[in-house]
């Protein structure tokens, strides 16, 4: 019986290695060269969506155009972003959203109404065809009111 007993376990280690060799490759494969690869050529290819879109003030990176959560934009000269439980701050308002806040923002800048509506029409982005509403990107309109009114901004440094 102890030679059976042997032989069964001959058997099982026998094919334990190629299961072992078969993880290890996948994940020197999957886990290593695959994104280290990808990572390179998103580099090369698309550096700014890379490095996450970043915003800058002055020089000074205040944050990402797709997400945000280093930029106070509490204050009332901003357009205010969605708070997100899950990622922080959702940079991405609805259109109806936007127009509310317009009067908050009007009054705590002098910008007038007018120029406000103006920027935020110009920077709606679309939906794919019925699905979704219009929205606008809160943090390229902010960051689009700094560098448009820059005596209202002066004291905003990021």
């Amino acid at each position: 019986m102890e030679l059976g007993e042997t032989s069964s376990n001959k058997e099982k280690s026998k094919h334990i290695r190629p299961i072992i060799g078969i993880a290890v490759v996948s994940f020197l494969v999957c886990g290593l060269l695959f994104p280290l690869v990808m990572t390179g050529i998103s580099q090369v290819v698309f550096p700014y969506q890379a490095n996450g879109e970043l915003a800058t003030v002055n020089g000074h990176t205040v944050g990402s155009v797709i997400a945000v959560n280093s930029t106070d934009y509490s204050k009332p000269l901003f357009f205010h972003l969605r708070n997100n439980t899950a990622s922080g701050f959702d940079p991405d308002i609805t259109l109806q959203d936007a127009q509310s806040q317009i009067s908050r923002i009007s009054n705590a800048t002098g910008i007038p109404p007018s120029s406000l509506q103006a920027i935020v029409n110009q920077n709606v982005e679309g939906t794919w065809w019925v699905f979704g509403s219009p929205y606008i990107n809160a943090q390229k309109v902010n960051l689009l009111l700094i560098k448009e009114f820059p005596s209202v901004y002066a004291n905003y440094s990021g």
